[in-house]
């Protein structure tokens, strides 16, 4: 996939065919007001500020940028109902972001309210830090029927946020309401719910069912909804009887919920459209993934690449090392450093060949960076392959895809820039495009636990496909499922629960990407 190399670009949807066009309207308190400042609400303007999450307290004015230590919850809440609802750094004329929620999130918040002209339905305070307008994008009412539209929260720290399904030969319909059966077959003709059928037992037959099944959902009332909500800020499309056309030929979709309805499986995306998954490839997770470096244990890591490999156990009574069983494919391996002839041995007690396997080898320099226990991130293109590090201690080793253009410039291709960076926005998901290369060109809906480092440049989960150590990418670092997951929580800026994205207002974790 590409990576959205302009600023303006990737903060929304670029437009592709008549899928998605990047003219999401902003939710209110999104417009500084010039001449408006805070007015409280049921509070003078002296009043102390918020209780600190130890007990103690401190006086700053209420809705100031010195309003910022966490709260002690009283058990009011307010929720999102639009794709991105800001949180604010106060609530004053040059308020800057700090994140944002995703519609169905719910937090606690703060009183008193605070009014101005830049947000007419009032500011509240949430944890652990910042404010939000209530209005479109965000609402006291925990009733609101989107929320439980939107109740499904990603999950984090596993693997993928969300069930993921690729459009297939015939893209799918975006439905607006179930459909009756009559409807769909005037739709998609006569053959559809055969076609469903056997493209179900296809689903079990390759073991994906359990995957739907843990997405399901099965409430009745679902299907006498007249129309799905949508999140404020999501494209709406132009509806016909009870769909609103195609997807493009190249969609990926995140996947919040499963019905079952006359026979057929639908998902409902994380936009809030109905498809058929019959019209889709549901995405099976890589299993592959990188290992995590414990105190004792550093470089080398090995990874299996070559079919056949095999691992060799020592016989103490000869003291010779036997053939057993094969390896798996790009099988992860931590090396002790020892070594019995070519043989070299591993945390798990057998040893090994390293012929036809990738090797990352211990460092012999550092970086001015690398002091202390600061994060940061070694990525080699030539050996495609990434090292969480803290300071000079390894603590994550694994494979990934950067651009296919290898070393080339990154001004001039899709190559990956090169240089020292630090992380300056991170989002739980989110929705990206495909450029010039159609091969590779889907319009990919919540890509998984993106990083942005460097312009349009991110590290990322990629569900679209399986090649992780080839180069493969548009010009970001692709990492596999479970990679992308525990990189996301050990870097900095920390994205707090419930919310859906940051914006770095300090010193992130460093990426140095070399050849």
């Amino acid at each position: 996939m590409s990576c959205v190399r302009n600023r303006a670009a990737f903060l929304c949807v670029v437009a592709t065919a008549t899928l998605l066009a990047c003219t999401r309207e902003e939710p209110p308190g999104a417009t500084r007001s010039e001449a408006a400042e805070p007015a409280l609400i049921a509070a003078s303007a002296s009043a102390s500020a918020s209780s600190g999450a130890g007990g103690g307290k401190r006086e700053a004015a209420l809705g100031g940028v010195e309003d910022n230590l966490p709260f002690v919850p009283a058990g009011k809440k307010l929720a999102s109902v639009a794709w991105r609802t800001w949180v604010y750094t106060d609530t004053g004329s040059q308020r800057t972001r700090f994140g944002y929620l995703r519609a169905g999130a719910t937090v606690e918040r703060r009183e008193p309210v605070i009014l101005n002209d830049g947000c007419a339905g009032g500011w509240y305070r949430i944890n652990p830090r910042g404010f939000v307008c209530i209005g479109k994008g965000a609402t006291l009412d925990l009733n609101d029927p989107l929320l439980k539209n939107a109740s499904v929260r990603p999950i984090r720290g596993q693997g993928f946020p969300y069930l993921y399904a690729l459009a297939g030969d015939s893209p799918p319909h975006l439905y607006f309401r179930f459909a009756t059966r009559a409807q769909v077959s005037a739709i998609e003709g006569d053959a559809t719910f055969p076609r469903a059928l056997a493209w179900r037992e296809r689903i079990k037959a390759q073991g994906l069912l359990p995957m739907l099944e843990a997405a399901s959902t099965p409430d009745a009332a679902w299907l006498e909804q007249k129309v799905i909500l949508k999140p404020y800020g999501v494209a709406r499309r132009l509806h016909y009887s009870v769909h609103a056309g195609r997807a493009a030929p190249d969609s990926g979709f995140a996947v919040a919920r499963v019905f079952e309805h006359d026979g057929r499986s639908y998902g409902l995306t994380t936009e809030h459209d109905l498809i058929a998954l019959d019209r889709t490839r549901v995405v099976k997770p890589s299993s592959f993934s990188g290992v995590e470096l414990g105190p004792d244990q550093a470089l080398p890591v090995a990874f299996a690449l070559s079919h056949g490999a095999r691992r060799h156990d020592l016989d103490v009574e000869s003291d010779q090392l036997h053939a057993g069983a094969e390896l798996p494919h790009r099988a992860a391996l931590k090396l002790t450093g020892k070594r019995r002839g070519v043989f070299w041995e591993t945390h798990d007690g057998f040893w090994v060949l390293l012929d036809g396997m990738r090797v990352i080898q211990p460092r012999t320099s550092f970086p001015s960076f690398a002091t202390g226990d600061r994060k940061w991130i070694d990525i080699s293109i030539n050996q495609q392959a990434l090292v969480a590090y803290s300071g000079k201690k390894p603590v994550y080793a694994t494979l990934v895809s950067t651009g296919r253009s290898g070393l080339a410039d990154p001004e001039k291709t899709d190559a990956t820039a090169r240089g020292t960076f630090m992380i300056y926005q991170k989002d739980v998901s989110s929705t990206m495009d495909g450029e010039e290369d159609r091969s590779d060109g889907y319009a990919l809906q919540d890509v998984p636990f993106v990083q942005y480092f460097h312009k349009g440049y991110a590290l990322h989960g990629a569900y679209w496909h399986d090649e992780f150590g080839k180069m493969r990418s548009h010009g970001c670092v692709n990492l596999a499922p479970r990679d992308a997951a525990w990189l996301f929580e050990w870097t900095d800026p920390n994205v707090p629960p419930d919310w859906h994205g940051v914006l770095n207002k300090q010193r992130g974790t460093v990426v140095f990407i070399r050849p």
